[in-house]
């Protein structure tokens, strides 16, 4: 079996102690879900389940190729969402407010380059969020997103996306940062 690997974009020190805070009451007052660690926090652009050694070294390359493309961003968190939806939640997730257009396009190329790298990849439909906690239990989560709404914090330039391998273990996973990529100082070609 190969590596379980996946693309993303991480949000800054601050932001995560800033959303860490306002969660704290919230994780408190709902038991039910299984919340995710701040220190894992993500924005997942392209999900490889199975990547073995020399596809990791040629997704590598043409990631860094989809970097070179790809200019730097503003982003920033706000809106709570629920899949599968808030009344029936599985996740509990945090938005995308700015930027989530540029965050897709980030996606479909990281995807692209996956496939011409021969890697396979999740084909799922993109929805830009950050996941803050999972139910074994759908449950309904209507209040909670609610209060996700009214998160407002100062958002980031996204200057760089990350190839991280995801290591199972019994509570949780545990990411490790395999590559950097620096996005476009300049404008698109």
């Amino acid at each position: 079996m190969g590596a379980r690997l996946f693309t993303a974009v991480l949000p800054p020190a601050d932001l995560v102690e800033e959303l860490d805070h306002f969660l704290t009451p919230r994780r408190q007052a709902e038991p039910r879900l299984r919340w995710t660690r701040p220190e894992g926090w993500h924005l997942t652009t392209a999900f490889m389940a199975s990547v073995t050694d020399d596809g990791v070294d040629r997704l590598t390359e043409a990631l860094a190729d989809v970097a070179a493309r790809t200019p730097a961003f503003r982003l920033s968190l706000g809106g709570g969402g629920a899949f599968p939806w808030p009344r029936e939640t599985k996740v509990l997730w945090m938005g995308v407010r700015e930027g989530e257009d540029q965050l897709a396009a980030l996606a479909e190329r990281s995807r692209n380059a996956a496939v011409r790298a021969g890697v396979r990849v999740d084909g799922a439909r993109f929805v830009p969020h950050l996941t803050l906690a999972r139910a074994n239990r759908a449950i309904d989560s209507t209040r909670l997103v609610r209060v996700l709404d009214t998160f407002d914090a100062a958002g980031w330039t996204a200057d760089e996306f990350v190839l991280i391998q995801s290591h199972l273990r019994d509570r949780g996973n545990r990411y490790e940062v395999l590559h950097r990529f620096a996005l476009s100082t300049g404008s698109r070609d």
